[in-house]
């Protein structure tokens, strides 16, 4: 396991494959039986002990995310929609758009208390898991729902968040009385190892929770092929979504999946400049742009276009670009080469294509995946840049002129996850958040994100939806009995 930040090794770990899965499944499996059958109190409070283990070693946890990940210790300090106090500190369990001032916060330690938050929501949903008792269409018959857990789920996560999209999977599954097989990022599989053991000591029985790591295609193909595992459930590009769900169709296994996006940030003349403006650069840049839910189009009306232009400039040029151990960070590396090289490529077609460099545009002095917090001027929808997930440091700029061509162009893509718009006239506010075929719409919020709200994507962004009781119903099977004979 590297650092991006340097290039350094900083730990080994297993390398398994198809055997390795084969009894991980095995595992999973025999622990079903006695998992599912706990009363949901019982599982409730196993998944609160496990809450209040990755609270108590939240900075220890947004250490290592940071060491195998690079995500920035200084941020954007986010405004929080709904806030909670853990070991007599100020936590957030949600938030919203960021603060229109810069300020020095621990990201990492943000995403294990929102990841932890997670768990905490679904140990209390877990005891709400209703049926439903059905009026007979005879009288001597008695009618009912019973809802029941799907059975062994394997969860593929991405690196982007590695705690909390285990949490985000896991937790649901879990509450439900599922048993897991995750397989996390070949990058980051250190934060998986880490929350699986928590789980241990939380009290989760040996064998429900199990970790996999390393050879993707092995261990991916092992989770299709097993008739005993029933749900995968996967975060990642939409090419290895489609993958999965034609592979998951031979054993007809449940699927969620929630890939790419390309979500558009529509600013109109009326919109407020301070609110936006902050909004628009942490939509872009938080996590160095590598989110499913980064701002990859900035459309802007041509009313305010230049006066957006000139203070976006600005902002982007204030970003600070270096380590995430080191102070005052705000951008740190991207992942890896490969991601560099995408980032460079999308920049260098649309410089071909007329577009023009307003801020950075190259890699950073820094070296190593550091590259320039980037502003394109000029893009037009048909670049690639504008077509493609950057998931980097770059924000291209679209001008639009009327309302109907800003709708045109937001939805001119296969994509459909998150989507943003900033307007101070309430009937357009409304026109436009309906007419935007995205899943996930912010209306003068950028990036928000809460265990309470479903979170899933239109068209080739996905199936299903995850967090919120919504996110329950996809680890059940509902079941219908039918008593005869009652009279």
């Amino acid at each position: 396991v590297y650092n991006p930040a340097n290039g350094d090794a900083i730990a080994s770990v297993a390398c398994m494959g198809e055997r390795e899965t084969k009894d991980a499944i095995s595992s999973a499996y025999n622990s079903f039986s006695h998992w599912r059958k706990l009363t949901a109190a019982e599982r409730s409070t196993c998944l609160c002990k496990w809450y209040n283990l990755l609270t108590k070693h939240k900075e220890e946890l947004g250490q290592l995310i940071t060491l195998e990940h690079k995500e920035e210790l200084g941020q954007l300090i986010p405004s929080m929609a709904n806030k909670q106090h853990v070991n007599q500190n100020t936590e957030y369990s949600s938030y919203s758009c960021f603060s229109t001032q810069m300020h020095i916060c621990d990201s990492q330690v943000l995403q294990v208390v929102t990841g932890a938050s997670d768990i905490e929501f679904y140990a209390e949903e877990a005891k709400r898991v209703y049926g439903d008792i059905l009026p007979s269409p005879l009288p001597d018959r008695r009618m009912f729902v019973l809802k029941q857990p799907v059975g062994v789920v394997g969860a593929i996560t991405p690196w982007n968040f590695p705690l909390a999209m285990i949490t985000r999977k896991v937790a649901p599954a879990l509450a439900c009385g599922c048993t897991v097989v995750i397989k996390p990022s070949e990058l980051t599989p250190l934060s998986a190892l880490a929350v699986a053991e928590l789980a241990l000591q939380s009290g989760i029985p040996p064998g429900v929770l199990n970790v996999v790591m390393e050879d993707a295609s092995k261990i991916g193909n092992a989770l299709l092929e097993s008739p005993q595992v029933r749900k995968i459930t996967f975060t990642g590009s939409t090419a290895v979504g489609k993958k999965l769900m034609a592979g998951a169709a031979e054993t007809v296994k449940k699927v969620t999946l929630e890939l790419g996006g390309n979500a558009p940030f529509i600013i109109f003349n009326d919109a407020d400049l301070e609110a936006e403006l902050s909004a628009s650069l942490a939509a872009k840049f938080y996590n160095t742009g590598q989110t499913c839910i980064s701002a990859n189009r900035l459309l802007v009306q041509e009313g305010i276009y230049d006066k957006f232009i000139n203070a976006f400039s600005n902002a982007v040029k204030s970003l600070n670009v270096g380590n995430g151990f080191s102070e005052g960070v705000t951008q740190g590396p991207l992942i890896n080469e490969a991601a560099v090289q995408k980032v460079e490529s999308l920049v260098q077609h649309a410089i071909s294509q007329g577009a023009k460099v307003a801020v950075g545009g190259k890699r950073h002095n820094l070296g190593f995946t550091f590259y320039e917090p980037t502003l394109i001027t000029d893009v037009k929808n048909e670049m690639l840049m504008a077509r493609q997930e950057i998931f980097g440091p770059v924000m291209p700029v679209i001008r639009f002129k009327t309302e109907e061509e800003a709708i045109q162009i937001a939805n001119d893509t296969e994509s459909g996850l998150a989507s943003y718009l900033f307007t101070n006239n309430i009937q357009r506010s409304w026109r436009v958040c309906e007419a935007l075929e995205y899943g996930v719409v912010g209306v003068n919020e950028g990036l928000f994100v809460s265990q309470v709200a479903p979170f899933g994507g239109f068209k080739q962004s996905g199936l299903g939806r995850e967090s919120s009781k919504y996110g329950l119903d996809k680890y059940l099977e509902i079941k219908c009995v039918c008593m005869g004979n009652m009279g």
